[in-house]
């Protein structure tokens, strides 16, 4: 197939699998409301309802969404699925919300219900999984401000997503209304089996084909900017090819069940066949201690992950954006094209907080002599001998750096989640196409 023909077919995929979305979305609603004529019920109590089968399909659909299915994550990439996944969760959020709130509006007493002494167990299992809901979302949102290691943030998500998806099927079970028929009840049998199925797949059968290719530490190295390049070798078995820009899922010294992983960007050319290499910067949890990790070490790999590469995104020419440990992509792209001899022009920015922190410096100027590169440094803290760029990338600095004709360009950009927004703005007020602009965010949580 030609470019243009897998772009095609990614589109269809695309708009295929969000039908689908829809579909189990909305259909479970079809189905409950067939042949239910019950007297003396209002519109608002049967919106209300409507409300929370919808709002509980969705919640199980959240399992799917991040479930690294590569043909899922294809036409959009996996950090738009978790972006997906993050902005779906408070619609969810709002239609199960609302479905107590209209109820008690429209005359049934779910204030009574409350109290959970003696309230029937419908209504515990209701309360149980909405705050279960509440403490996921809250978690989520601030495990920053509320100093939740990635790990146990990892392991408590999980545990409870589970825990909210069956007490409220439990819920919807014991009030029966729109369950009163027995096809009625094996469609949501179905669909909790249809979850179950993929909580095995994720948490027993991908780990279990993990098993039969083990990577190993080969080394480790120091760089710039408390940064650190893994390099991993396939153990009995080829390893795999990737494209410049994907990345990873890393577990190293622990069992391939493990619930926490860690995604990495590769670091090293997509032309080197055999090793792997992950470059990491200290930033608490698992990467304070990456400098640690020894040589020989057992790790596990999943991937390759991701659509933000220029093999899927042809032109004339690159803008590269980084922002801190978002180089790490860039420089497998730029090694990439140093291999394939590549003499497409590129304009890399890099901002980072000194030159003294910016890692692959060296690097990228060897790599400057190989290819039509021109680096730009944005620095927050300059010496005072500094003449260059300083501060952050915003709209003056692309306006002094982007070449003529740069709409016609392809754009990638990685780093912190507000300065990727930040820049995506810059560039619309440039005049760059959006469909041009490609983005990375490692901000899964």
């Amino acid at each position: 197939m030609t470019r243009q023909e897998v772009a095609v077919s990614l589109v269809a995929r695309g708009l295929g699998w969000f039908g689908l979305y829809l579909a189990v979305a909305l259909v479970p609603l079809v189905f409950a409301v067939i042949g239910v004529t019950a007297p003396g019920r209002g519109f608002w109590t049967e919106f209300s309802v409507a409300l929370g089968f919808v709002g509980m399909s969705m919640l199980g659909m959240q399992f799917a969404l991040v479930a690294r299915f590569q043909a899922v994550a294809a036409p959009f990439g996996e950090d738009a699925l978790v972006q997906f996944h993050r902005q779906i969760s408070y619609v969810a959020l709002i239609f199960i919300l609302a479905h107590p709130i209209l109820l008690q509006l429209a005359g049934t007493d779910i204030i009574g219900l409350l109290n959970l002494a003696q309230a029937p167990p419908r209504a515990r299992f209701a309360v149980a999984s909405t705050v279960l809901l509440l403490i996921v979302i809250a978690t989520s949102v601030w495990r920053r401000r509320l100093r939740i290691g990635y790990e146990i943030w990892q392991i408590v998500h999980g545990v409870l997503s589970v825990l909210i998806v069956a007490f409220a099927l439990a819920h919807m079970l014991l009030v029966g209304y729109y369950l009163d028929q027995i096809w009625k009840k094996w469609l949501w049998v179905v669909m909790t089996a249809a979850l179950v199925v993929l909580l095995v797949w994720v948490r027993v059968v991908k780990p279990v084909l993990r098993l039969r290719r083990p990577w190993r530490v080969a080394a480790v190295t120091a760089e710039r900017g408390d940064a650190h390049t893994l390099t991993l070798e396939p153990f009995g078995h080829n390893g795999f090819r990737f494209a410049p820009g994907q990345f990873g899922w890393l577990v190293v010294d622990r069992s391939p069940f493990s619930i926490t992983s860690h995604p990495f960007s590769f670091s090293s050319s997509a032309e080197r066949a055999g090793s792997i290499d992950m470059t990491i910067k200290a930033l608490g949890d698992f990467t304070a201690g990456i400098g640690d990790i020894r040589p020989g070490t057992r790790a596990w790999l999943d991937g390759p992950h991701g659509v933000f590469s220029p093999d899927r995104n042809e032109g004339p020419g690159f803008v590269l954006i980084a922002g801190g440990v978002g180089i790490t992509p860039m420089v497998s792209i730029l090694r990439t094209m140093a291999e394939r001899d590549d003499r497409r022009p590129v304009v890399l920015l890099y901002a980072c907080r000194s030159l003294a922190e910016a890692t692959f410096a060296e690097e990228l100027t060897v790599l400057g002599d190989r290819l039509d590169l021109t680096t730009v440094y944005i620095l927050e803290r300059p010496g005072p001998d500094w003449t260059g760029e300083r501060g952050f990338i915003d709209r003056g600095v692309l306006s002094r750096h982007l070449p003529l004709r740069h709409e016609r360009l392809q754009y990638f950009i990685c780093g912190p989640a507000p300065m990727v927004t930040a820049v995506e703005d810059a560039l619309a007020a440039e005049k760059v196409p959006a469909q041009r602009v490609h983005t990375e965010r490692f901000n899964f949580v």
